[in-house]
């Protein structure tokens, strides 16, 4: 394989809306290898995809593509109104349909090119990957997120890229769409990029490229070879600079020691001149050396100490500004072991159709766990009330809130610093400040509309208002709350949902976020 470069970054500068540069003078290129993008929540992995495709312009360099570049983003997953739609390929057979019914229209030739049968290789596809049951007209919002994430990499892959750009595409997969997944990446001989926090996606990858508040650095290995190279990388900086803030120290002793002899000399020659009786201009022309002396002791301190200064500042800048990511866990109201909720013969009007059977007391942790399309989400939301049950199948009792997958809680034209306001009116704007802070947001960012927060950004924003609201929780209710957070923020979560003394159940196909949260039972789907 010839890693001849596809895609070329040349002086890539992004300016966001509100004036704040995002990355500056990113110099990369992107060759045939497998390549995985990292990088924290919020650093521009997403926007730097979308430029990588020619779907955003810079604000200043340019970037360079020799060939088609296929992007699969989240906005397609969300945006989508049918299946053609999520594989990208409504446009196609749009102009298809115009060309059956008589159209002659150069356009329509140009969009379809090769591509006449479509529809075929599509129905293929879906038929192959274990959903032939799904037709291309099918409305996407009756998918659940796993089948969109599949069909959407379907359609990536019946692209005629030269390049692939995948954004956290193993969000929302089950275990075998990831065994999928994972084939599927190693099929593929062309160019690929995948964004991704998945590590055992990013295991398949030949190359890492990490996007950082300094720039981006590329490694030559995978996700492992990465993660050990970068710690040395770290230990080495940090080493460099408690040398150079040691040589500080013991340079301001120094200065110190070198101005007490001066003053012990100055003051003893000036107690010899009085004794010894000289001439007034004998003891001035002494004093004028001893201040001659002083000054220019003085002007080499400083010139030492600015020249140290700048050699701080420069091996600082050299290290990643890593933020401490907190969530404080919210206290229930009422005494541990209180039932909260109760599943009885309960059948799900989506998925399993299995009568399911489960009780909840404050304190305990539950994994909801199964395939896409057995009915985790929809079991969620009737848990949260926001389904119709029949009351004799489902008790719920106490404070209880949801977070999706989706953040539906969080309006895109809404500031995170006002959903939490409202989530909690109690809370003094400091310490509103105080806790998204502490999640790593930005000040600035937080008064800014959250449709143009990243997804981990988002993520974090909609799980602080439940986590924070007015009324503490008793059963919390998660939906896959690792999609999208980078690995110090899942981190905090697995941290603060073990601190969690209300009941928890969580719906996810991580298996080491399940292993972490030490559950007390599994509800299998």
């Amino acid at each position: 394989m010839t890693n001849t470069s596809i895609l070329t970054l040349d002086s890539v500068t992004l300016a966001l809306p509100d004036g704040r540069l995002l990355f500056t003078d990113l110099n990369e290129t992107f060759d045939r290898r497998r390549t995985g993008l990292v990088g924290r929540n919020g650093v521009g992995k997403s926007l730097l995809g979308q430029i990588l495709a020619g779907q955003r312009e810079p604000s200043s360099g340019q970037c360079r593509r020799l060939g088609p570049v296929h992007l699969l983003n989240q906005q397609v997953i969300e945006q989508s109104a049918t299946l053609a739609d999520l594989a990208q390929v409504s446009s196609v057979i749009a102009a298809l349909e115009r060309i059956e019914q008589g159209s002659v229209e150069p356009g329509d030739f140009d969009t379809v090119g090769e591509r006449w049968d479509i529809r075929e290789q599509l129905q293929a596809q879906l038929q192959r990957h274990g959903l032939g049951q799904l037709d291309w007209r099918q409305p996407a919002h009756s998918l659940s997120g796993g089948q969109a994430m599949r069909v959407a990499l379907i359609g990536a892959w019946l692209s005629d890229a030269d390049y692939l750009i995948l954004d956290e595409p193993s969000n929302h997969l089950d275990s075998n769409a990831r065994a999928q997944l994972l084939a599927m990446v190693q099929a593929w001989d062309r160019g690929l990029l995948v964004i991704s926090h998945d590590r055992s996606l990013l295991a398949y990858m030949e190359r890492i490229v990490e996007l950082s508040s300094l720039g981006s650095q590329a490694f030559g290995g995978n996700y492992s070879f990465y993660a050990a190279q970068k710690a040395s990388q770290t230990e080495q900086a940090q080493q460099h600079l408690a040398r150079l803030k040691q040589e500080q120290q013991r340079q301001a002793r120094e200065r110190q020691r070198q101005r007490e002899d001066l003053e012990r000399q100055q003051a003893r020659a000036g107690r010899q001149a009085r004794h010894a009786n000289q001439a007034r201009i004998l003891l001035d022309r002494q004093q004028q050396r001893s201040q001659a002396t002083a000054g220019k002791q003085r002007r080499d301190h400083r010139d030492a100490q600015q020249a140290l200064q700048g050699k701080v500042r420069d091996a600082a800048r050299e290290m990643e500004q890593d933020i401490a990511i907190t969530l404080h866990a919210p206290t229930p109201q009422r005494h541990a072991g209180r039932e909260v909720l109760a599943l009885q013969a309960l059948r799900l009007p989506h998925g399993t159709r299995k009568p399911l059977d489960l009780r909840v007391c404050l304190g305990q942790r539950v994994g909801l766990v199964g395939a896409n399309g057995s009915g985790k989400s929809t079991l969620l939301k009737l848990m949260n009330g926001e389904l119709p049950a029949p009351a004799e199948c489902l008790r719920l009792s106490g404070e209880t809130a949801l977070l999706d997958q989706h953040c539906s809680s969080l309006p895109g034209d809404t500031s995170v610093l006002e959903h939490l306001h409202q989530a909690n009116s109690s809370l003094a704007q400091g310490e509103l400040r105080s806790r998204l802070a502490q999640l790593g947001l930005d000040a600035a960012r937080i008064e800014l509309p959250s449709s143009l927060l990243s997804g981990g950004e988002r993520m974090k924003a909609a799980l602080a208002a439940v986590l924070y609201r007015e009324r503490p929780l008793d059963l919390l209710l998660l939906d896959e709350p690792g999609n999208h957070l980078d690995l110090p923020s899942l981190a905090a979560l697995e941290r603060m949902l073990g601190q969690f003394r209300g009941a928890l159940v969580v719906a996810s196909h991580d298996a080491v976020l399940l292993q972490n949260l030490a559950l007390d039972a599994y509800l299998q789907l």
